[in-house]
């Protein structure tokens, strides 16, 4: 798995995004599970690449919430 721009994650669907952060957790949790029971993984930058695309996808997502968010409420209620 290679890392992934914020350009190709931008581009992506809310749906897409969120099958890409499961897939990579699924991906780290395995190799979590090899350097946990003593094994050496194959590749050690992997679990690095893994956690920085989760939070690139994440990091997408949380923007996009907020973008929408930012759009539906109305001015008045940032008074309080």
């Amino acid at each position: 798995m290679t890392l992934l721009r914020m350009k190709e994650l931008r581009a992506l669907s809310d749906e897409e995004l969120r099958a890409k952060i499961a897939d990579a957790e699924g991906d780290l949790l395995r190799e979590r599970g090899v350097a946990a029971m003593g094994g050496a993984p194959p590749s050690p930058g992997r679990m690095r690449a893994l956690r920085t695309n989760v939070a690139r996808a994440l990091t997408v997502l949380g923007e996009r919430e907020r973008a929408a968010r930012a759009g539906a409420a109305p001015s008045s209620a940032r008074l309080a």
